[in-house]
């Protein structure tokens, strides 16, 4: 990568040094290729770090970069393709939903669960965790939150702990009918037990999709999944679909 003349642009300089780097990573790095350290690239292109720091960031955001643990900043693959919607409702766990059961908690649930259930707070609540895989690659993680009212044949005999018992759960919830649901997605940063399972640091963008499932009862489940945001972008359809595709140049649609 080669200098450029940064002080007589109009943008800011981390703006135009992001699109100078974004040109460099197609025609100098391989994906997957290590980048020079913040010191060496803010001399050689002529900038304080901090700008630097901006620039890097920007195409973290973007899915141009990856910051791994141990190893540094990194031309990230392109993102991958997933649909994480259909234009049918349907409850998670039903076939071909893409995720897989990680483990389910019983436990009091916390002021920002209360929240999006709409419940009281001395209900106890399922939480179930699951991921979601493509091509081997741990793209997003899942909290469903399932008040025990909408499961009430739960049987903690047959499935004590672990995947049996998230599948159990999801069995249970299958048995209501399922009259809508509604999704909001939002732009956030990465809690520490998600980053370490998306393989990011704490701190880092993340898409934040959740969907409440209701019934004529009212609210039965909430899920909340993060999804990387440098792996996926969320496209919305006419059909109200929701999928992930590559696309560099923009973060959300």
């Amino acid at each position: 990568m080669g200098t450029t003349q940064l002080e007589t642009v109009p943008e800011p300089k981390y703006w135009h040094l992001k699109t100078v780097l974004s040109e460099a990573l197609d025609q100098d790095f391989a994906v997957g290729e290590v980048l020079p350290n913040e010191r060496d690239l803010a001399a050689r292109f002529g900038v304080a770090r901090a700008t630097l720091r901006q620039a890097l960031e920007q195409l973290e955001l973007e899915g141009r970069l990856q910051r791994r643990r141990g190893v540094g900043t990194t031309v990230a693959p392109p993102r991958v393709g997933v649909a994480v919607g259909s234009a049918r409702h349907g409850w998670p766990g039903e076939s071909g939903d893409g995720w897989q059961p990680v483990d389910a908690t019983e436990s009091l649930p916390t002021a920002a669960v209360v929240k999006l259930l709409g419940g009281p707070a001395d209900q106890p609540v399922h939480t179930v965790r699951r991921t979601r895989v493509t091509q081997g690659q741990v793209v997003a993680a899942e909290l469903l939150h399932v008040p025990a009212s909408s499961v009430p044949g739960l049987s903690a005999i047959d499935a004590p702990s672990g995947p049996a018992r998230a599948r159990a759960v999801l069995r249970e919830l299958q048995r209501l009918v399922l009259e809508g649901q509604d999704r909001a997605v939002e732009l956030g940063s990465a809690r520490a037990d998600d980053a370490k399972e998306l393989d990011r640091l704490p701190g880092a963008p993340v898409l934040l999709v959740t969907t409440r499932y209701i019934t004529a009862a009212g609210t039965a489940a909430v899920s909340v999944a993060t999804y990387r945001a440098d792996t996926c972008r969320l496209t919305f359809g006419d059909s109200g679909d929701v999928e992930i595709a590559h696309q560099p140049d923009r973060v959300a649609s």
